[in-house]
């Protein structure tokens, strides 16, 4: 368990949790439908959360 960060895995939920929720919104507010919405968010979630797991791989590995 040594080296272990705990806040990592929680940065990493938390980025992808507020993107899904931002982009949902604003397609809301440009008039999508919730369905098309959901879908949209879950599309940007994702690739936040690559994003941001490459970055954080990346200054690990240096």
């Amino acid at each position: 368990m040594r080296g272990y960060n705990i806040w990592r895995p929680l940065m990493l939920i938390l980025v992808a949790l507020v993107t899904r929720t931002l982009v949902n919104t604003i397609c809301l507010m440009f008039g999508m439908t919730p369905e098309s919405a959901g879908s949209v968010a879950m599309i940007g979630m994702i690739i936040a959360a690559l994003v941001m797991y490459n970055r954080m791989m990346k200054s690990r590995r240096k």
